[in-house]
């Protein structure tokens, strides 16, 4: 019921030409890394109106879609069991990184099986990184030595740069300069993965009038918003 005339009063702000009201948004982790930003000039535009956000790990976001309890939901790999509406608004580029001292930093073009006797440190089973990763290595008939699985993008950034293997994340997880955090980018045959960050929600949803504002300031401010800052790899 609250919901209801909160969506009723948003309705009688947009016919008098006012945007004010709550988004409610749930997002993966890794998108953590962009999010403040494009909520942060949001915002900016329409002042008068309040987030609630969600961040969660992939399952924890699929469960809220599933109970429909956001307005908006962010991730990278949607579902396929669902039917819902999708706006892709931002690439995921994931890229091999290693720790700043590898003796394949510097090097061009290194071909994917010079990486086959070497340990890898990747996400959780279940993540949109992780499901984008194996898929890309399925099709380039690749099996990865995976030594390690790790729950957060700093937890695989900090054993990477520990030399305790190699890594795919995404490029957003970075920062602008890895060669701070005794990172590097490898210039690897068949990578970055290209992939894309989706805003989604249940079909036949009715939007709200907050959600609607949000979606348009995605599709025309989101990747200008999100890229002012994110790093381009040496060698691309």
């Amino acid at each position: 019921m609250m919901d209801e005339w909160s969506a009723f009063e948003q309705q009688v702000d947009g016919i008098r030409g006012m945007t004010r009201g709550r988004l409610r948004l749930s997002v993966v982790s890794t998108a953590k890394y962009f999010v403040p930003r494009l909520l942060g000039s949001f915002c900016a535009a329409f002042p008068d109106i309040d987030i609630a956000l969600e961040v969660l790990n992939r399952d924890g976001v699929l469960r809220r879609l599933r109970d429909n309890l956001d307005d908006l939901y962010i991730m990278s790999m949607p579902p396929e069991d669902l039917e819902l509406e999708r706006h892709a608004f931002l690439g995921n580029p994931l890229d091999v990184v290693a720790s700043a001292a590898h003796p394949l930093v510097g090097r061009a073009r290194i071909a994917l099986a010079e990486l086959a006797p070497l340990r890898f440190i990747l996400r959780e089973k279940g993540s949109g990184t992780r499901l984008a990763c194996d898929k890309h290595f399925k099709a380039l008939g690749f099996r990865p030595d995976v030594r390690m699985e790790l729950g957060s993008n700093e937890a695989i950034k900090q054993a990477v740069a520990a030399s305790l293997g190699l890594g795919v994340i995404s490029r957003h997880a970075l920062g602008e300069r890895p060669e701070d955090e005794h990172l590097a980018v490898l210039s690897v045959a068949g990578f970055p993965v290209q992939s894309n960050w989706w805003t989604l929600y249940r079909k036949g949803k009715k939007l709200s009038p907050v959600a609607t504002a949000f979606l348009q300031h995605l599709e025309h401010t989101g990747e200008r918003a999100v890229t002012s800052g994110t790093p381009t790899p040496r060698g691309w």
